[in-house]
């Protein structure tokens, strides 16, 4: 840490994710997945799943596309997964030739709940930290386990301090 600077707390080591970024991110892993199998639809994570879906069902003209809702974060402290709603059961079975897009894996909990339904389902994250992206099997972007990635919904305009100094 740099001379005279004050401690961060763990969620000011931020990886900034613009509308645009997502677009393009959520597009590059669309391009992974295409030819990959015969996608018969995609489950998307709520709610951080719901534009890389939507992006990734448009790319491969997937018109299937159901939501599985999950709840492990209170604000910005990780809790135990639950599932709030399921997908349709008789479009996802076990997750046979299912995408299950989610925007970010970070310790891995919610996937891996899921992954306990939908055992064969191709998991797939636009971003990864290292504790979970043994959970995937297709991502674009990995960060560092102690970034808060902060993605363009939970973000207003407004001014931010410098970083380190003083304007």
């Amino acid at each position: 840490m740099k001379k005279n600077q004050p401690d961060r707390l763990p969620h000011e080591k931020g990886f900034h994710i613009s509308w645009d970024q997502m677009h393009r991110d959520s597009r590059a892993l669309a391009w992974r997945l295409e030819g990959r199998n015969e996608w018969k639809g995609v489950v998307a994570v709520t709610r951080g799943g719901m534009i890389p879906a939507m992006i990734i069902s448009r790319e491969l003209d997937i018109r299937t596309v159901d939501t599985i809702s999950i709840k492990s974060y209170d604000h910005q402290k990780q809790k135990d997964a639950i599932i709030l709603k399921k997908p349709d059961q008789s479009l996802v079975g076990t997750g046979e030739n299912i995408l299950i897009i989610d925007d970010l894996v970070d310790t891995g909990k919610t996937l891996k709940l899921i992954k306990k339904i939908y055992p064969k389902a191709h998991f797939a994250t636009v971003y990864a930290k290292p504790k979970g992206k043994g959970m995937v099997n297709t991502f674009i972007t990995e960060v560092s386990q102690d970034t808060w990635i902060f993605f363009p919904w939970d973000m207003a305009l407004q001014y931010v301090a410098p970083y380190s100094g003083t304007d």
